[in-house]
């Protein structure tokens, strides 16, 4: 591991603190970078992840896809825990900590906002960062793509009806834009433009690859420490002004992230599954698509509203949450069988 990689946790630090700065100091700066969105997708943002994932698409190798169907119990593990479990112990944790534990700190309206908040990042599984996390922990490239892309095609067409079950209500809009821009920019495109890179590169062998690959290392961490910097400047008045709102709302979010990440996490292992699944596995439902999330609770409930707070302290929490997850993951690898021979 390089310099970056071994401090990556003070750097993100270093980086949420820049950020919280940068974004109360230089207000204008942060605004002129938060008006260049389309469809609820800031564009800055979405070049630098794209940055990010670029680099791990050249990585997969792409003859090995087809070995995915031979090892299909990670992939039904991921679907099990996505879509029958996290959508429905985020809505009972919601109701848990706010209608029960902090009734009395949050009048009733304002916390049916945050439970719906928190219900709507719990129907939104992870499209672009996870691939950064499964890089971390060494995880299978081609797996991880696999993964993604299936969630992907399920959540267009289960993410409306379970959102308005959950919710209660029978007039979810599924922002579309937001969707289909979101899976273009964060899988599409740095997927084709991985495949016809690494086919480049090969041309003139292995070993050119394997020299990209190691001087293009930098760029994802680069990459990440940006998109922190970005993302909380970007929120930094809502932290500064809301500290007491949003310590109430991490909480269950944060038993939400780390338990659902073990019930993946152990259920993987009891399955036998190598750690290059079994990690990805697990941190691919702790992670949410914070975009869809937050532009549904925008248009569902308002720009100033309890439930679009809730979506945007899931993006708080995510990075730091998701560093501690692949720390124990990496520390952990020797719990799982080694992986089968290509």
């Amino acid at each position: 591991m390089g310099l970056f990689e071994r401090f990556l946790s003070l750097w993100v630090a270093l980086a949420i603190l820049l950020g919280i700065a940068g974004g109360h100091l230089l207000p204008g700066a942060f605004e002129l970078v938060a008006s260049l969105s389309y469809a609820h997708v800031n564009l800055v943002v979405a070049f630098l992840i794209w940055a990010m994932i670029y680099p791990m698409m050249v990585q997969v190798d792409f003859s090995l896809l087809r070995n995915v169907g031979k090892r299909p119990k990670g992939l039904m593990l991921t679907l099990v825990v996505n879509w029958l479990i996290k959508p429905f112990t985020m809505a009972a944790l919601g109701w848990l900590f706010f209608r029960v534990l902090f009734a009395d700190l949050v009048d009733p309206a304002t916390a049916n906002e945050y439970i719906a908040g928190m219900i709507l990042l719990g129907v939104a599984p992870c499209t672009a960062m996870v691939f950064i996390w499964s890089h971390l922990t060494r995880g299978d490239s081609g797996y991880t793509l696999v993964q993604v892309s299936i969630n992907d095609i399920i959540m267009i067409f289960a993410f409306a009806p379970l959102a308005a079950f959950l919710l209660g209500l029978t007039d979810i809009t599924v922002p579309w834009e937001t969707l289909l821009l979101s899976v273009l920019l964060y899988v599409v495109a740095p997927l084709i433009a991985g495949i016809f890179t690494r086919r480049w590169l090969l041309r003139s062998g292995e070993k050119r690859l394997e020299d990209w690959l190691h001087h293009s290392k930098p760029t994802t961490v680069l990459g990440l420490l940006a998109t922190v910097v970005l993302l909380f400047g970007l929120q930094a008045d809502r932290i500064l002004d809301n500290p007491y709102a949003i310590g109430l709302i991490a909480v269950p979010l944060l038993i939400q992230s780390y338990g659902i990440f073990f019930i993946a996490y152990f259920a993987a292992r009891k399955m036998a599954l190598p750690h290059n699944i079994a990690a990805p596995a697990g941190l691919i439902g702790t992670s949410n698509f914070f975009e869809l999330a937050v532009a549904v609770a925008i248009s569902l409930f308002g720009l100033t509203s309890g439930a679009a707070l809730a979506t945007v302290v899931g993006v708080l929490v995510e990075v730091p949450v998701m560093l501690s997850l692949v720390a124990f993951a990496n520390r952990t690898r020797h719990w799982f069988p080694a992986p089968p021979p290509a």
